[in-house]
């Protein structure tokens, strides 16, 4: 167990992917876990699969992150007391042709699915967050950094929040902070795109030779939230193999 074990966790966008293994992470150490998102049967599912035997539950609450009625009747389900909220809920909105309707749309769903998701939820429970030891920590993409349309513009959204967000919490001895990675395989994010071709290439960008792993960036997300990284806040950490360097 770890040295914060027995902490009560949050996760947003726990119930697949890069979420699912943070959830794990901090199940595995001895946390309590509440995973939120969409999909009842997906966080259902997640649950009892990361529960450990005699160790805490892991529970689903199920939210459209993105809908401010969606968040709040959730709020009753939440955590009084959060030591750490993980956002990691979020994906990007399919490319419509057909004009500026469809650009719209797409930068619209953009923005909900990766601003919003992270703002609601930390806007709503911020006076529950541990004075002393609270942790947020926000899943972004090395997309905010080197650029990618609507995804990249969201995701470097947060990047800006996150610096204002540190401010604000910062006089109660509670932290902020960003993990951007970089290509990460085995999330279902880029369904069929990422072929044994394209991770050739992908990996072959980074500076160890692989692309990343979900586990890879729980780690860093574990790192943040623990108690030795206390005195880190309004970072982003890059999480990329050294796809792209940061300055």
């Amino acid at each position: 167990m770890s040295e914060a074990a027995g902490r009560s966790v949050v996760v947003a966008g726990g119930g697949t992917g890069i979420g699912r293994a943070v959830a794990r992470k901090f199940a595995e150490a001895g946390d309590r876990v509440v995973i939120v998102g969409r999909r009842r049967d997906v966080l259902r599912a997640t649950a009892e699969e990361l529960r450990a035997p005699g160790g805490p539950d892991v529970v689903p609450v199920v939210c459209d992150l993105a809908d401010p009625d969606a968040v709040e009747a959730s709020l009753a389900s939440l955590p009084r007391t959060i030591d750490v909220l993980v956002n990691s809920a979020g994906s990007r909105e399919p490319v419509l042709s057909g004009g500026p309707h469809a650009v719209l749309a797409r930068w619209r769903g953009d923005f909900e699915r990766n601003v919003l998701t992270a703002v609601l939820l930390t806007d709503s429970v911020r006076d529950r967050l541990t004075p002393e030891r609270g942790r947020v920590v926000t899943v972004s993409s090395v997309a905010a950094l080197r650029g990618g349309d609507s995804y990249g513009a969201s995701k470097s959204a947060l990047h800006a929040w996150n610096h204002s967000l540190a401010a604000q919490l910062g006089s109660r001895g509670v932290t902020a902070n960003v993990v951007a990675p970089g290509t990460i395989e085995g999330t279902g994010f880029w369904g069929d795109r990422l072929d044994d071709a394209e991770l050739t290439r992908r990996a072959g960008r980074t500076l160890v030779g692989r692309v990343g792993r979900p586990a890879d960036v729980a780690a860093a997300v574990f790192f943040l939230a623990s108690p030795d990284a206390g005195f880190i806040t309004g970072e982003i950490l890059n999480c990329n193999g050294g796809e792209l360097l940061g300055r």
